[in-house]
């Protein structure tokens, strides 16, 4: 009798022990993947039942809230009042489909899931639906934000501005863009038409093309080719090239020429001025791949700008290997052709850190969190990335652009009110080959004032079109980049 009772105790211990560890299992190990799984709803329309707080421009604008739903199934619906125009930062917070930029990293913010909200909330443990929920502010200005769009005029193409002192993003807008509140909506199968829809379309337009995705700069890259001779000693302001419309790099027997074929020659600041093509690339070749390679990494080209976005694009220069036996590559890139990618982001971020004596910020389009009751969660820290230039060679690169501005490929276009002297360097990124039709992207990057800077901008226009193709960087680009220096300027005169 003792025996079957001794047995019958062991088997409730090992069936009690299995149980035990099953429900270990389940409640701990396994949890993360249980509320991750898409056929557990539960916790999803738990997330879309509670207060949800904005996300708010420098200027006061929400560009991204909570409003009672329409759908009884849920008690708050996400909307984006400002449409498209903020898609890139704001992203969208979707039932069917998650969520997204903004929406994903202030996630907890936003829903009051920070363990010092937690603890601020305690007051509410006994309500049904306590409000925890916090705000995001952003350092962006709506006013901007709008004015690029607006000048863009529908052309792919990117407008990025930023503080150089602190790297705080002011404006970051891309054409195409979307509506965020076609992905929002609680209907899953409307959401997964619009999702279909802008996956299928041109231009990536879920994608932040303004710093996920990299185009060959053109001339604006000769910003990065001057430091690498001025800190190299490979040049100086007095240095003289000789008029010449083609220049033949060792390996090859297809000569570079200089935009349209021209004769171009002077002194340095002449040659950038004009943007000679010439100068610049036996510079790169006299300098060698060590000393290129070495200046675009300080410029931090071949990592991905710490931005508090997710996936920033890498822009590129390449590797020493890749040169050794491709010498004329490296005179092409130079003068920012070829393989060299750059992400409008990190143009701006180029012309910032002149414009900043020699040092790179980080940037960043978060300036605040806070609780539900207003008290900071979290306060943005401007940081230096990279310093990839002294403060002498900063102060000569911004006479070089001055000088680009008063008589050189952007006297067209950047004559700012009041008469507050610019700064810039404009670029044509050629992308046909020789004999095929014309295409190009029109850059230009810039800040302003030249002596006390307080802004940096950076515009791309996509040569997708015959117009944009026909032009140049200073026509094309340059006037946007004016007004919205002017823009910028006049609000804080």
């Amino acid at each position: 009798m003792n025996a079957r009772i001794r047995r019958l105790a062991i088997g409730l211990l090992i069936a009690y022990v299995v149980l035990f560890v099953q429900l270990n299992v389940l409640q701990v190990s396994r949890s993360q993947g249980l509320t991750a799984d898409v056929r557990n709803t539960r916790t999803t329309t738990r997330d879309f039942n509670r207060p949800r707080g904005p996300i708010i421009t420098a200027d006061d604008v929400v560009i991204a809230a909570s409003q009672p739903s329409l759908d009884e199934r849920f008690d708050f619906q996400r909307v984006y009042p400002t449409g498209p125009l903020f898609a890139h930062i704001t992203g969208y917070w979707s039932y069917a489909f998650g969520a997204t930029q903004l929406e994903r990293t202030q996630s907890d913010v936003l829903s009051g899931t920070t363990a010092g909200q937690q603890v601020g909330g305690l007051d509410d443990l006994f309500e049904r639906n306590p409000d925890n929920s916090g705000s995001v502010r952003v350092t962006l200005r709506a006013d901007l934000q709008a004015k690029a769009r607006e000048l863009l005029a529908g052309r792919e193409g990117s407008v990025v501005m930023l503080n150089p002192a602190t790297g705080a993003v002011l404006a970051l807008y891309s054409e195409p863009a979307f509506d965020p509140n076609d992905i929002a909506v609680h209907t899953s199968d409307q959401a997964a038409d619009a999702l279909r829809w802008l996956e299928a379309s041109p231009g990536k337009p879920l994608l932040a093309n303004a710093y996920q995705e990299r185009y060959m700069p053109g001339s604006t890259f000769k910003i990065v080719t001057t430091t690498a001779a001025l800190e190299s000693n490979a040049v100086n302001l007095a240095s003289v090239f000789e008029p010449e419309a083609q220049y033949l790099p060792p390996q090859t027997t297809d000569p570079i020429e200089n935009y349209g074929g021209s004769t171009c020659g002077g002194d340095f600041p002449t040659v950038f001025a004009k943007s000679c093509n010439t100068p610049f690339a036996r510079l790169a070749v006299t300098m060698g791949a060590e000393i290129m390679v070495a200046q675009a990494s300080r410029f931090a080209l071949n990592e991905a700008p710490p931005i508090d976005l997710p996936r920033p694009a890498r822009s590129r220069f390449g590797t020493v290997e890749e040169f050794a036996d491709n010498i004329p590559f490296l005179a092409i890139r130079g003068f920012g052709q070829n393989e060299v990618a750059v992400t409008p982001l990190h143009m701006a971020m180029i012309a910032a850190s002149v414009a900043n004596n020699g040092t790179m910020m980080a940037p960043y389009v978060v300036a605040e969190t806070r609780d539900h009751g207003g008290r900071i969660v979290q306060l943005a820290a401007p940081t230096a990335w990279r310093t990839p230039m002294t403060p002498t060679t900063a102060g000569i690169l911004n006479g070089l652009m001055v000088k680009v501005v008063n008589d050189g490929t952007a006297r067209c276009c950047l004559a700012l009110a009041g008469g507050i002297q610019a700064a810039a360097k404009t670029g044509t990124a050629q992308l046909n080959a020789r004999g095929e039709p014309q295409r190009s992207h029109a850059w230009i990057t810039a800040f302003a004032p030249a002596e006390a800077p307080r802004y940096a901008v950076a515009v791309m226009l996509k040569g997708t079109t015959d117009e944009i193709s026909a032009g140049t960087g200073g026509k094309l680009a340059g006037p946007i980049a004016q007004q919205m220096l002017d823009l910028a300027l006049a609000v804080n005169a």
